[in-house]
């Protein structure tokens, strides 16, 4: 049946909004790019950073969003999966994945990690109330040591620094807890000592504090030394003294760098525009959190060595 002419009049016009509409989001007809960015819990350092991120994209003709993950590991899951387009991560567990290490030791090497830029370092700290009488990291053998989550970057981090020192799990009493549980084991007497991978001042570590005097164990420049040529993905770093309350000493230590990672969703050119627009609008995601202000551009290739960057983004940093 012939549609009455007012019909069919409609029915072009709807057509030709449709078409202007997919115009002008396609960008001249070219497919627009979703930006998913998986970042960490929504009490943590990357879910505020990845949020600004985000909004940093989007005020520069990107799409993107930021999404609650369970952080590094699950992460890499993720990018491998192709669920998401960029993500937030510790070095130390990106080398794991490239090289099929630790966690990802079974189900093997991740190949689509591509690096994006380094963003601020997150430091191993092993802490101690001061009335233990722990003085160094050397003195942890025979004690109860929560060692971070079982299976979790932070643990693998504590197993290394003890290697180091010559101490394995035979030598000490190690529990595997998070951050939030082995703070309260410290507070509670426990366990001795209690470990922590992230950006001081640790929220955790500054729970402690306020109710308990403490101490942070420093890493020895031997071990530094060990721990630096064995692992590409530590640096030396300084604690300044203090950081935490009532403990008033520089502690020499190794950190991790927390990175920005794609997978090959994101190509060179959509990865050039989006690392410009992130180191020209650093002091927006400084705002968010007080970790952006580590982020900056002499450092952003701090720590990754091991790992094929994106080209674009590449171009962008030099």
């Amino acid at each position: 049946m012939k549609l009455p002419k007012i019909f069919r009049r409609v029915m072009v016009a709807l057509c030709a909004v449709a078409l202007a509409i997919g115009a002008v989001g396609c960008g001249g007809g070219e497919k627009e790019q979703f930006i998913n960015i998986a970042t960490g819990g929504t009490a943590g350092t990357y879910y505020p950073i990845g949020g600004a991120i985000a909004e940093v994209l989007n005020k520069n003709g990107m799409n993107a969003s930021a999404q609650s993950t369970g952080a590094s590991v699950a992460n890499i899951n993720m990018l491998k999966d192709k669920q998401v387009e960029l993500a937030i991560v510790q070095n130390d567990i990106t080398y794991y994945a490239v090289n099929g290490l630790e966690m990802f030791k079974e189900g093997g090497k991740v190949e689509n990690i591509f690096g994006i830029a380094s963003l601020y370092p997150e430091t191993c700290q092993f802490i101690v109330r001061e009335d233990s009488g722990i003085r160094s990291i050397a003195d942890l053998k025979g004690k109860r040591v929560a060692v971070g989550a079982a299976g979790s970057g932070a643990e693998a981090n504590a197993r290394q620094i003890l290697e180091a020192y010559g101490i394995t799990y035979d030598n000490v009493e190690e529990q595997f807890l998070s951050f939030a549980e082995g703070s309260y084991a410290l507070k509670d007497g426990t366990v001795d000592a209690a470990f922590v991978t992230a950006g001081y001042p640790t929220a955790s570590v500054q729970d402690v504090a306020s109710q308990n005097k403490i101490r942070l164990l420093p890493v020895a420049e031997e071990q530094i030394k060990i721990l630096t040529e064995k692992y590409p993905f530590y640096t030396r770093t300084v604690i300044p003294a203090g950081v935490y309350q009532n403990f008033n000493e520089d502690v020499t230590t190794v950190s991790v760098m927390a990175i920005l990672v794609a997978n090959d969703k994101i190509d060179a050119a959509l990865g050039e525009k989006l690392t410009k627009a992130i180191f020209d609008n650093l002091d927006k995601i400084a705002a968010a959190h007080s970790a952006g202000k580590s982020i900056n551009k002499d450092s952003a290739l701090t720590g990754m060595d091991f790992i094929k960057m994106n080209d674009g983004a590449l171009k962008a940093l030099k």
